[in-house]
């Protein structure tokens, strides 16, 4: 019979992981003759076999693949036999359009595990041990395609048993790039501050970083994408120390277990939490503490969660026993970036770690941890980053290139190439310097690794952003995006919807388009436009951005509000407690000195969480709230009265009446957390009514949910359980964060339709 010929080029998420060993391996299985080679834009293969024996090599190359393969496209075009003997790996070719997808980092694979903990293998104990299917990608990658040379693993030289098995087709590292043993690869030490040496063996480093850490020190632990902070999580006196040395002063801290049995210990883990726990991405799973929770208080302070993770490096194997339960947390002081360079990491850790365990792997792209939670069964995302950038969200349509900025909290910028869009790993907070120039950084590698150069800029409309203003440094077409427009695109983006729809964008603030601070909204909305069809009704913020700091000034102004100057003869422990200077402030306020109209719903949340006594002023973003969520666990809530008001073609939603109803309850002494469960409930029923009036009067029964005010479980599960009694389509975002961190999708897809 007469041999075929095809030439096949094949798109996706193939380089690294492991693809070309199968595709030689399932070559030689079909007798096929030929080679294949990975190109900038993907892999290239020429193929030449019998007919059949051709057509089931081909239906095997997607079917078959890997585990940490994704083929998205496979093009074949047929041409003359080239009578080829045998089929071989070719070196990397290079193409001037860099196309081809990179792999997030891989968490440490079964196999690898085994040996790393087998006393009789070469790589017994080597915080380093690879292979194919696990390891760093992202975290190490320079430029594509991924190959040794271009990563930073390029300075360690194969010893001639890794090149053995590098080269060796059969072998579960041929080709594996970060491949290396103790003989030649890198190696940890641990250091005191001053930066001598406390043990220098990888076994060594490891048994004495372990005894530190059961005494009660703090470690400062180069890791995969940047470095972590750890102390003993049982300890809470170390906890506690950790705490003053970060300044974080209440956020919860993240924990890596030593075992999934440790953590079930700990907590109550449903099946959806522990496939996350156990996923190649190993992100920090948001579980429920158990009944016999026992780590340190001052950990996850009043919060009925905590969030943790499993280990997903060989040196988080080496350095936890089964048991074992540690903090670890983002290295750096709370707001800067995680540190990621030794020099930088010993000028701003010094001041927190009595030690440093430190590799001299170069990391040359910052990674934080992912964090997710389970919700209606399914990932929700708080924060995306390792194990999950830079795979593309895969778009409705193709788009022209597009750079979107994101916005200036919990920052993330996005590139989009074709049907892909390429969002970043957590930034931060733009307000920081060092934050700002890492996301400039971080921008400029992701452009050199998708060889893109972006045809136009998509920003916020806020002119203060500096994610803002650096857009406007670029020289290009500026497309600004409303804020709360690019988070209900977001969401439409992710589930590929292109008709209008409904969207609650609910957050803090945003920039409006009429001069006000927006965050409570209602808008119909596709992906080029909107209509403002509804919102929360204003409230004053005295002291401008102080009162976000301070809610107690957002619960007096509402006070005022409803009760006029009487409201002082209220007999509520809220008024009792106010601090010296509260009339000053108030009148100020009156007059609309530094005092801006905002309608978001998180300065309501913000506020009934300081008239209820559970939290006058806040810590980090978003704790009142938090807190208020906290405070309703275990109640029952009731539906309090509301308003909803038509005023200019627009439905206004008015709270006041509830947080009247607040205060009566709060007069007649009842408990605060039937309070907090009654405004949950009733600002859900409320927003849900808006919904549905707005359903009523544009038929559209596609409702979408985003901003930052929806990672409350409690408030999102309610309304969503409500629109879907009324026969409303809901979709929550399951790619991407709800807060800002999702932002610079939504802003990329606007910008993309608007510039065709």
């Amino acid at each position: 019979m007469t041999c075929k010929a095809v030439n096949l080029h094949i798109t996706g998420m193939i380089q690294g992981v492991g693809f070309r060993p199968f595709v030689y391996n399932l070559a030689r299985y079909w007798g096929i003759k030929g080679w294949v080679s990975n190109t900038a834009r993907g892999v290239d293969i020429r193929a030449e076999g019998l007919p059949a024996s051709l057509d089931a090599f081909i239906a095997a190359l997607k079917s078959q693949a890997p585990p940490l393969a994704v083929v998205d496209t496979i093009a074949v075009n047929h041409c003359k036999p080239g009578g080829y003997t045998d089929f071989a790996i070719k070196p990397s070719g290079n193409s001037e359009v860099k196309t081809a997808l990179v792999s997030p980092d891989v968490a440490t694979c079964p196999a690898c595990r085994e040996e790393l903990l087998n006393p009789a293998d070469r790589r017994y104990h080597y915080p380093f041990i690879n292979c194919t299917n696990c390891g760093p990608r992202f975290s190490i990658i320079q430029d594509i395609p991924y190959d040794r040379r271009a990563t930073t693993m390029q300075q360690f030289t194969m010893c001639p048993d890794c090149q053995a098995e590098y080269d060796n087709p059969a072998n579960r590292r041929f080709h594996a790039q970060p491949n290396a043993c103790p003989a030649c690869g890198p190696g940890y030490r641990l250091v005191d501050t001053n930066g001598r040496q406390v043990a220098v063996r990888d076994q060594d480093v490891f048994a004495v970083a372990k005894s530190l850490l059961a005494e009660g020190a703090i470690l400062a632990i180069k890791g995969l994408g940047g470095y972590h902070l750890a102390v003993n999580a049982k300890e809470e006196a170390a906890v506690k120390r950790l705490r003053t040395r970060k300044l974080r002063e209440a956020k919860p801290f993240a924990v890596m277990a030593g075992s999934l049995a440790a953590v079930k210990l700990q907590c109550n883990v449903d099946t959806k939490e522990e496939a996350l726990l156990t996923s190649q991405a190993r992100p920090i799973v948001l579980v429920k503490k158990g009944a016999d929770y026992h780590l340190a208080d001052s950990l996850a302070p009043g919060n009925p969660y905590v969030g943790v993770m499993l280990p997903y490096t060989p040196a988080h194997y080496l350095l936890l026993d089964e048991e074992d339960m540690v903090v670890m947390t983002s290295g750096n002081v709370s707001d800067e970036p995680i540190a990621y360079q030794d020099k930088d990491a010993f000028e701003r850790l010094s001041i927190i770690a009595d030690y440093f365990l430190l590799h001299n792997r170069d990391i040359h792209c910052r990674t934080e941890d992912s964090v997710v939670r389970v919700v209606k069964e399914e990932p929700y995302f708080i924060r995306r980053s390792r194990g999950y950038v830079p795979a593309p969200v895969r778009l409705a349509q193709p788009l022209p290139p597009v750079l979107a900025v994101g916005g200036e909290l919990k920052n993330t910028f996005c590139l989009t190439r074709g049907r892909q869009a390429f969002i970043s790993c957590h930034i931060g907070d733009l307000a920081n310097l060092s934050t700002y120039h890492s996301y400039i950084e971080a921008i400029n590698h992701f452009k050199k690794l998708l060889a893109l150069s972006p045809e136009v800029v998509a920003c916020d409309l806020h002119p203060e952003y500096l994610s803002t203003k650096y857009a406007l440094t670029l020289g290009l077409p500026i497309i600004p995006v409303q804020h709360h427009h690019a988070h209900i695109a977001a969401v439409m983006a992710e589930h590929h919807l292109t008709e209008p729809v409904i969207g609650l964008a609910f957050d803090g603030t945003g920039y409006g388009e009429d001069g006000t601070l927006w965050g409570g909204e209602f808008l119909v909305a596709d992906l080029k436009g909107y209509r403002r069809s509804g919102h929360l009704g204003y409230l004053r913020l005295p002291g401008g951005e102080n009162a976000i700091r301070e809610p107690w000034r957002l619960a007096l102004w509402l006070l005022k509000e409803i009760y006029g100057q009487d409201f002082i003869n209220l007999n509520l422990p809220f008024i009792r407690q106010l601090p010296a200077g509260w009339e000053l402030l108030l009148t100020a306020a009156e007059k609309g000195v530094n005092a801006p109209l905002a309608d978001g719903a998180g300065r309501i949340f913000d506020a009934a969480a300081a008239l209820l006594g559970v939290r006058q002023v806040i810590t980090y973003e978003g704790q009142a709230a938090i807190e208020l969520e906290q405070a309703a666990q275990g109640a029952n809530g009731r539906v309090l009265p509301y308003d909803i008001v038509s005023k200019n073609g627009q439905l206004i939603l008015d709270y006041k009446p509830l947080f009247a109803g607040l205060c009566h309850a709060l007069q007649q002494e009842t408990a605060i957390s039937q309070l907090a469960a009654d405004f949950h409930i009733t600002l859900a029923a409320a927003a849900c009514e808006v919904a549905r009036k707005i359903s009523q009067a544009t038929g559209i029964k596609k409702v979408a949910l985003s901003g930052g005010v929806f990672q409350n479980i409690t408030f999102l599960t309610q309304v969503v359980g409500m629109l879907m009694q009324h026969d409303l389509i809901v979709y929550l975002h399951r790619q991407t964060p709800a807060n800002d961190g999702g932002l610079s999708l939504g802003q990329a897809v606007i910008a993309g339709e608007r510039s065709r």
